[in-house]
């Protein structure tokens, strides 16, 4: 006989679960008993918010989903962030969640939200589970939704009364591979030909491009096609450097020096774009033609129609289409002539003696390998890095431009160190984001992992602060204060350093990655640039740069 926890946990394990994140409670007994006896290490966190941005994680960087768990009503509902922060930004996930029982009420209800109801507009799937027989049939459906495209978060409830039920064993099911379907001939046949004719073509990888699967294919593709490229935020480094293709990083909407090459393209190919990322150009009756390559179609918005799409699996997708284009594209590299006079604008630079935007990229760059994996939390800083930082591998700078929640970037880093001890990990967070989650410091040193978490200290929140005072309103209720950070990572048994100046950063990072543990580095941020370039050296950007772009 098995108990209906059992059941659970030896489904998790066939799906090849070997993590669970989470605070359980009262109602998950059985279950935290049933992985106490099986391969299953359970990762205590400080709070279920955390659990689930670092089981979200786990599903964008390793493509199979990670897995959560908390108690019923309070615990459960603080997944809801992570939830949206999953589905959102298309990361595989799986929430377990605890009950009361359902054949009896004997704590009325007390506690009792309906969880499964609340979750389903945050995930693709929320059931609860009403037999221990049905288990190992709905984990196999919950790992299978999560998984396919387009891939998100999935809710079980499993209440206490079925966790504890004994029932004959019940086996598995175990998985199988499922292949995507292909686009059709006559879909790369139409996109072949506008890309052949087109007189200014450029490509952009967008978050779906990101997925661990396709990297490779997109490489080949830039390389067989040479058509040059760009990225949106989530699309950083789906093309290893190298390629001399690369025009930059569309981190606003509009009139940055990487709109200079959209603006002249007549037809874009977009690879993998969502459109729960903020645009990274905006359409319109006027603009290019777009071809939408993806996973499924495109979402058709007022700022994105395409006229043509190739749906189906990206990588393959794309090695079909560069066998029709390979060799026959007259004006591939047409807009080239715009990327030496795009990227020299934005390159991080260590001429800066302030503590500017700029240099803080350009010297966390340089500590940073190629393969180092970078996780941000949500502030203006992300807009410098997305702009400014080049990516050389995928999914090695990590950060959300699609829920945009503050609070994610420490557990990110932490999951990204579980999996990668051998790289280089930084979480990188304003004073604000950081605080929110904070408290997950003790389980990093706890789980003594490798890891740098920078702190930018502005002593407030510093985007919308900025935004305040861009739309002219009055500075108000945007600042605080802040603990002595060194202090208050020593007081969680990690290292903490404070930058005095600017030439003092470099060296102290380098510092912290050869001691190992955990170190924090807190910095100040000279944040006058936001509205110097951001705003004023952008509004008097020139329409085109003085470098010619043939017209085809």
């Amino acid at each position: 006989m098995s108990k209906g926890s059992d059941l659970l946990v030896a489904a998790l394990e066939n799906e090849g679960v070997d993590r669970i994140f989470g605070i359980p409670g009262e109602e998950n007994l059985d279950v935290v008993e049933s992985i106490r006896k099986s391969s299953i290490e359970l990762i205590l966190t400080r709070h279920e918010q955390a659990a689930a941005f670092m089981a979200a994680t786990h599903g964008r960087l390793t493509g199979r989903p990670g897995v959560c768990i908390t108690t019923l009503g309070p615990g459960a509902l603080n997944l809801t962030t992570g939830a949206a922060y999953a589905l959102l930004g298309a990361m595989p996930m799986v929430m377990i969640t605890g009950q009361k029982g359902v054949r009896s009420s004997r704590q009325a209800r007390f506690q009792i939200v309906d969880v499964v109801a609340a979750m389903k507009p945050l995930t693709k799937l929320s059931r609860q589970i009403v037999s221990p027989r049905m288990i190992p049939g709905v984990v196999r459906e919950a790992f299978r939704v999560a998984g396919e495209e387009r891939p998100g978060p999935v809710h079980l409830e499993l209440p206490e009364d079925i966790a504890a039920e004994e029932c004959d064993a019940v086996a598995p099911i175990p998985p199988h591979p499922v292949e995507l379907p292909l686009a059709s001939p006559l879909a790369l046949d139409r996109a072949a030909q506008m890309i052949i004719e087109a007189q200014r073509p450029l490509a952009m990888m967008g978050a779906a491009a990101s997925r661990p699967r396709s990297t490779s294919d997109l490489a080949q593709f830039v390389l067989r096609t040479g058509i040059p490229y760009f990225t949106t935020q989530m699309g950083k480094g789906t093309v290893p450097g190298g390629t001399e293709l690369y025009m930059g990083t569309a981190a606003l909407s509009e009139r940055d020096y990487v709109h200079e090459a959209i603006e002249r393209a007549d037809l874009i190919i977009t690879i993998g774009h969502d459109t729960v990322e903020k645009p990274p150009f905006i359409m319109g009756a006027d603009g290019p033609k777009v071809i939408h390559v993806g996973y499924q179609p495109a979402t058709v918005e007022q700022v994105y129609f395409p006229q043509t799409e190739v749906i189906g699996d990206i990588g393959a997708s794309l090695r079909l289409l560069a066998d029709r284009l390979e060799g026959n594209i007259p004006n591939a590299q047409a807009l080239l002539p715009l990327r030496e006079g795009i990227l020299s604008r934005i390159a991080a630079r260590d001429s800066e003696d302030r503590f500017t935007p700029q240099r803080l990229v350009h010297d966390v760059r340089a500590v940073m390998p190629a393969d180092g994996i970078l996780a941000l939390d949500n502030g203006m800083y992300k807009i410098w890095f997305a702009r400014n930082y080049r990516t050389r591998v995928a999914n090695t700078l990590l950060l959300d431009n699609a829920l945009a929640t503050m609070g994610a970037g420490l557990p990110s880093a932490m999951m990204a160190a579980m999996l990668f001890p051998e790289r280089r990990v930084m979480a990188v967070c304003g004073d604000g984001g950081f605080m929110m989650n904070s408290q997950e410091l003790e389980t990093a040193v706890r789980l003594k992992l490798n890891l740098v978490v920078l702190v930018i200290e502005d002593h407030a929140f510093g985007m919308i602060r900025w935004k305040q005072a861009v739309d002219d309103f009055p500075d108000f209720g945007m600042t605080f204060g802040n603990p002595d950070f060194v202090r208050y990572a020593e007081a969680y048994g990690a290292k903490g350093t404070r930058v005095g100046a600017i030439a003092e950063l470099r060296p102290a990072l380098e510092q912290a990655f050869a001691e190992g543990g955990v170190n924090l580095v807190v910095v100040p941020i000279d944040y006058s640039e936001n509205e110097r370039v951001l705003v004023e050296e952008l509004r008097h950007r020139l329409p085109w740069p003085v470098s010619p772009v043939p017209n085809g």
